[in-house]
């Protein structure tokens, strides 16, 4: 049985873009996707992800549009805008610097 654990005040943002960097997708596969790179040890829930999708939206860094597949309902799909992809490089950025930051704290003695 895996631990879950909660996520990292502040890793959202990475995670939902990056998510999305391959291409539109919706919310709940947004959520799944995570689920999957992280062999369902991070979870994001539905409270957190949408009010995510929305700021992350309000700021420009994604852009949404409604579709309709031919099999069913309409789905919102987000993607990554221009401005939302140097956003994602930065958060890669400062994620490696507190990795390793976090690194050297525990190989100190």
């Amino acid at each position: 049985m895996s631990e879950r654990t909660d996520l990292l005040q502040g890793t959202l943002d990475l995670l939902v873009l990056k998510s999305v960097a391959g291409g539109p997708l919706h919310g709940w596969a947004i959520s799944k996707r995570i689920r999957e790179l992280f062999d369902d040890v991070l979870q994001v829930n539905q409270g957190s992800l949408y009010p995510a999708l929305y700021r992350l939206e309000d700021r420009g860094w994604l852009r949404s549009e409604w579709h309709k597949p031919p099999e069913g309902r309409r789905i919102k799909l987000y993607q990554l805008t221009a401005v939302g992809r140097k956003q994602l490089a930065a958060e890669q950025r400062q994620w490696r610097m507190f990795v390793g930051a976090v690194d050297r704290l525990l190989a100190a003695t």
